[in-house]
């Protein structure tokens, strides 16, 4: 975990065999930080260890409203692999897209063919 007053990021490798993964816990940059491409550097920080960790890919949880993110992501190489109903609780709750990228180890990029139907959290692996 990496966290100072201009940004917090957590990051981790999960599962197993082709769903071994990098996975962003978190990654939050103050808002006068932003544009200048911390996330980005972060992001490519995890995949390489991710690569070295031999992981299948990355993937992380944004909110379906957070546009900036989502763009972002999508400019890094990620794509929305599910949505994930009601994943934030609040007042509403609100869904997630798992986003992933696919790294070496896929290479028949099975890890982020895009699910149809959407998914509940207790559904989440």
């Amino acid at each position: 975990m990496i966290c100072s007053g201009l940004i917090m990021f957590m990051g981790k490798s999960e599962g197993h065999g082709e769903k071994w993964h990098g996975h962003v816990t978190a990654l939050t940059v103050a808002p006068e930080y932003r544009r200048l491409g911390l996330a980005a550097t972060f992001m490519s920080a995890l995949e390489e260890i991710s690569e070295k960790k031999r992981a299948y890919f990355v993937d992380l949880f944004v909110r379906v409203s957070n546009k900036v993110a989502v763009d972002m992501y999508k400019q890094l190489g990620y794509s929305v692999y599910r949505r994930v109903l009601e994943y934030y609780s609040g007042d509403p709750d609100e869904d997630a897209f798992d986003m992933r990228k696919a790294l070496s180890m896929d290479t028949e990029g099975k890890s982020v063919i895009a699910l149809q139907h959407p998914v509940r959290p207790e559904d989440v692996e």
